[in-house]
């Protein structure tokens, strides 16, 4: 089938989920969750070739992204299950206003229609994505990367065995068979077809799409995510933060890329970062973190010069540029320079420089004393998420339910004439 008539398939079969009660899209969810473990050893099995295939072609970090196990898909699972658990955001009244002359208007909460999702490497997205459309009141189309492939059709037909059990249409979660570039702009095209596409992966992507699409669409934005680390700060709680932020898992867009230290602190706690990240790491075993440094920072400890293009990269790896700074404000500026909008994290026991960051900074999602890592749709009781939004029109942050909502005015009234 091509991508047109997948399409086509999902719009057709959307009128079914629009009917469809809270209980009954509950049900499906964890029909679809109950599959996912039913199926699990075709679904592990078919990951296994997409690794053996994309060894030698992709990054030992990246290769994590795409592995499945038997923890990871009861994660994914347990994932769809927490979604059901969620209350149900059609039908919602956002706002009520009763005018004058009698008539009541409600502002209410509706499904988008067909929800298109383009993204790469990561299994656990296809049944993220799919999980959130249905409970929002959305048929989806997933187009995945050819890394994944299988692992995704696998997965999709495990979805698809759950929503059968209800009796609910197979055509409500769909997976792009074409891998190439024509069914990404396929997509990106379908006017009338598509409600509303949300990219999800590199900059490469988000680019091509924000370029070409005629339909609208979501922006999930790359994460060159920083953290600020104070002349007021706690140094133990910093080197805490700090390497969950960025060794946790590097390969995720919540990542730490960027460090700034305050140059009152520098000569203390640079060398305190390096044995941490590097020296010690290397001796347990771990990854050690390459450090990039800026010339200044460079003058304290050892580690690699920063490129000119180091403080504008997501790494998605044991790489994180370091630089050093006068004050918050110059944090702060640096932050506005180079930042991509996603999270940001300051750490520091001085309230007035707290309340600056918090005010000034101008990302989705902005920490004070924790870790960037945070940003993600389960730990802000989204359930899962269907991406971070760097954007301000709509959505910002990780994207749950109302998020993949619109809305429709509904006006009652008792004969009233303009």
């Amino acid at each position: 089938m091509t991508t047109i008539d997948i399409l086509r398939h999902a719009r057709a079969a959307w009128p079914a989920l629009q009917g469809a009660s809270t209980e009954l899209k509950n049900d499906a969810l964890c029909a679809m969750a109950d599959q996912l473990i039913a199926c699990q050893a075709d679904i592990l099995a078919a990951n296994a070739m997409d690794l053996d295939a994309a060894k030698g072609h992709i990054g030992d970090v990246m290769l994590d992204r795409l592995r499945l196990t038997p923890e990871r898909v009861a994660g994914m699972a347990q994932g769809i299950r927490e979604v059901a658990a969620l209350s149900d955001p059609v039908g919602a009244v956002i706002s009520r206003v009763e005018r004058p002359n009698g008539l009541v208007i409600e502002r209410t909460r509706v499904a988008m229609g067909v929800i298109a999702i383009i993204y790469e490497s990561r299994p656990n997205v296809t049944s993220d994505a799919a999980a959130l459309a249905l409970k929002a009141g959305s048929a989806c189309v997933l187009r995945g990367g050819k890394e994944a492939f299988r692992s995704a059709n696998a997965i999709v037909a495990a979805l698809q065995k759950g929503l059968g059990a209800v009796g609910l249409p197979a055509d409500l979660v769909q997976l792009v068979q074409d891998t190439t570039r024509q069914s990404a702009n396929d997509l990106m095209t379908a006017v009338g077809l598509v409600d509303l596409l949300i990219p999800r992966g590199g900059a490469g992507l988000i680019r091509a799409v924000t370029e070409n699409a005629k339909v609208p669409c979501i922006q999930t934005g790359t994460g060159i995510c920083h953290v600020y680390v104070d002349a007021a700060a706690d140094q133990a709680m910093a080197l805490d933060i700090i390497e969950n932020a960025k060794t946790s898992r590097p390969s995720v867009c919540n990542a730490e890329e960027v460090l700034l230290v305050h140059s009152a602190v520098a000569e203390a706690f640079l060398p305190k970062l390096k044995a941490r990240l590097t020296d010690a790491r290397a001796a347990k075993g771990q990854v050690p973190v390459e450090l990039r440094l800026d010339a200044r920072a460079a003058r304290i400890i050892d580690g690699t010069l920063a490129g000119e293009k180091d403080f504008d990269t997501e790494f998605l790896d044991y790489i994180l540029a370091v630089g050093v700074v006068d004050s918050a404000e110059q944090a702060i500026a640096h932050i506005a320079a180079h930042s991509t909008g996603h999270s940001e994290a300051v750490i520091s026991e001085n309230p007035d420089v707290l309340d600056a960051f918090a005010r000034s900074v101008d990302s989705a999602a902005v920490y004070l004393n924790c870790s960037t890592r945070f940003t993600d749709g389960g730990e802000f009781g989204l359930g899962c998420e269907m991406g971070i939004s760097t954007q301000k029109l709509h959505a910002r942050g990780p994207m749950g339910l109302e998020e993949l909502t619109t809305y429709k005015y509904v006006v009652r009234g008792h004969g009233q004439v303009r």
